[in-house]
C-alpha cells in the first residue's frame, strides 16, 4: 500500500492562529480527507547564519517560533484517531537515546501505535554546540541514539556495549507493542546506507532527490539490508510530490498524479506533499485535501 503524507509547518506564523489550533485543524482535516500521515520537523535552536541550509530559502527568521515536534505530535494525537503521526525529521542525538526512547514510546502508546519516528543528523552546528555535543561526530551520535532506542524498546532488561557507550540491567517502559517504525534521512553516503540498513524501516531521501536517486538508493539499501539478514522487501521510501499548476493557477490534478505515479514506479512507498505547496493560505489548502487524496488513491490502488 502506498501512503500519502502531509508536511505540516510547526514553525513560523502560517498555522499560529488560536495558539496553533489551526495546526490541529489542518491535521484533523487531513485525517478526514484520507491522508495517511502528518509530519512535523525539528530545530531546537537557530543561529543567525543558515547558509549551510542549501536546498532553498530557509523558511523562517532565526527568532521565529519553532515548536518542538514530539510535543506537537503528542498534542495532535489527543485530537485525532487514525492518522499516523511522524517526524520528518527529529534530530535524534540532541535528545539522547534514552530520553528519545521514552518519549517516543509514550507517544506511541497514547496514540494507539500511530507514531513514525523520522530521524537525521541535521545540518546546523549551532544545535550541537547548544547541546554540548560535537557536530563532527553527529553521525556516530545518531547511531548511538538509534541503538539505545532499539535496545530499550525490545529488551527488559536492556544492555548496550559499543566503543562509545555501555550500560546493562536497565528497564524502560512502556515499550512499543508492535515497534515504532524508524525512518532515516540522508543522501546515499555509505554511512547513511549502513544506518538505514541497520536501524531503519524507511529511508527519507535528501531534499532534491530525483526518481533515479530513489531507484539507486532503494537498490543499495535493500542489498545492505539483505547482507545483514534483514527482509529487504519491507523497506519504505519517501518521495516528494511536485504540485503542478494549470495556466489559471489551479492545481492540475492529472499532471500532479502523473508525478505521483512516477514516484511510485521509482520505488516510493510514501508520497509527501507540503501544505504550503497546495496553497499559502491554509484554509485554501484544506479545501483541496479531499480532491487530492481521492485522486491519489485512484492512481495508487
Amino acid at each position: 500500500m502506498t501512503t500519502l503524507s502531509l508536511n505540516v509547518p510547526n514553525f513560523g506564523t502560517t498555522l499560529a492562529s488560536d495558539s496553533y489550533g489551526k495546526l490541529v485543524q489542518v491535521c484533523q482535516s487531513a485525517e478526514s480527507a484520507g491522508f495517511d500521515r502528518v509530519l512535523v520537523t525539528d530545530h531546537v535552536v537557530m543561529g543567525s547564519d543558515n547558509s549551510a541550509y542549501t536546498w532553498s530559502a530557509f523558511p523562517t527568521e532565526p527568532d521565529a517560533n519553532w515548536l518542538e515536534p514530539l510535543s506537537v505530535l503528542a498534542f495532535v494525537a489527543g485530537q485525532t484517531t487514525t492518522i499516523r503521526l511522524g517526524t520528518g525529521i527529529v534530530i535524534a542525538a540532541l535528545r539522547g537515546g534514552a530520553v528519545l526512547a521514552k518519549t517516543a514510546a509514550t507517544i506511541d502508546l497514547l496514540s494507539r501505535g500511530r507514531l513514525d519516528l523520522g530521524v537525521g543528523t541535521g545540518w546546523q552546528q549551532r544545535e550541537y554546540d547548544a547541546a554540548g555535543m560535537d557536530f563532527g561526530k553527529r553521525g556516530p551520535l545518531l547511531d548511538d541514539a538509534l541503538a539505545i532506542c532499539r535496545a530499550l524498546w525490545t529488551s527488559a532488561p536492556a544492555s548496550i556495549d559499543t566503543p562509545r557507550l555501555k550500560f546493562d540491567d536497565v528497564y524502560c517502559a512502556p515499550r512499543p507493542a508492535t515497534g515504532i517504525p524508524i525512518w532515516v534521512s540522508g543522501s546515499l553516503s555509505k554511512a547513511v546506507v549502513r544506518r538505514v540498513a541497520t536501524w531503519g524501516d524507511g529511508w527519507i531521501p535528501i531534499m532534491g532527490a530525483t526518481n533515479d536517486d530513489l531507484r539507486e538508493g532503494g537498490a543499495l539499501i535493500r542489498k545492505a539490508m539483505a547482507d545483514l539478514g534483514r527482509d529487504a522487501s519491507t523497506l519504505d521510501i519517501r518521495g516528494r510530490l511536485t504540485i503542478v499548476r494549470a495556466s489559471d493557477g489551479s492545481i492540475d490534478l492529472h499532471a500532479t498524479m502523473l508525478g505521483a505515479e512516477e514516484l511510485v514506479e521509482a520505488g516510493a512507498t510514501d508520497v509527501l506533499v507540503a501544505l504550503g505547496a497546495l496553497d499559502p493560505n491554509p484554509d485554501e489548502a484544506m479545501a483541496v485535501f479531499g480532491e487530492l487524496a481521492s485522486a491519489f488513491t485512484s492512481v495508487t490502488t
